[in-house]
């Protein structure tokens, strides 16, 4: 059954509909609020936290995937540069380092300006997209932090989309 055949009235909130999709997953989560719901996604790296909001006052379905890191402080000038190469390749979202929880990060915000709706598969889309970057480009980072490699050099590693069957 396709994700959208459970919500077929128009009222429907973007957090419930996170919380079908992740009841639809099997992913453990908690309904924080209302208007935000935090869950954990397993990947092959690592286990994903991965938050989304609703804000209606701009209309902003937001999303934000972490896991966390622990890099030395001579380290952070390498791990910035490696950041500004993966987001220059991200097209949808970003990711930043927040140093002070020790936390790597990819934002993403659908705008649904207008009274938009998002359906059930750009809300599941965008939290794969969440989980895919970071599984890609979680390589290249422990290359830079922990084997001394250059970020050029460490993105040769980043898993490239795969195009066509095996």
């Amino acid at each position: 059954m396709a994700l959208s055949e459970q919500f077929l009235e128009d009222d429907i909130h973007p957090i419930d509909i996170v919380e079908h999709i992740a009841e639809h997953h099997d992913w453990d989560f908690d309904r924080i609020h209302d208007d935000q719901i935090a869950m954990a996604v397993e990947g092959q790296w690592r286990t994903y936290s991965i938050t989304l909001a609703w804000s209606a006052y701009d209309e902003t379905l937001r999303l934000i995937c972490t896991f966390e890191m622990e890099p030395p402080e001579e380290k952070y000038p390498e791990l910035h540069e490696t950041l500004n190469v993966i987001n220059d390749q991200c097209w949808a979202g970003a990711f930043t380092w927040w140093a002070s929880h020790q936390l790597m990060v990819y934002r993403y915000g659908l705008v649904l300006a207008g009274g938009q709706v998002a359906s059930p598969e750009q809300i599941d889309t965008m939290i794969n997209a969440a989980v895919l970057s970071a599984e890609r480009y979680y390589p290249a980072l422990q290359l830079v932090i922990y084997g001394n490699r250059t970020p050029q050099d460490a993105m040769q590693v980043a898993i490239a989309e795969a195009y066509g069957r095996a």
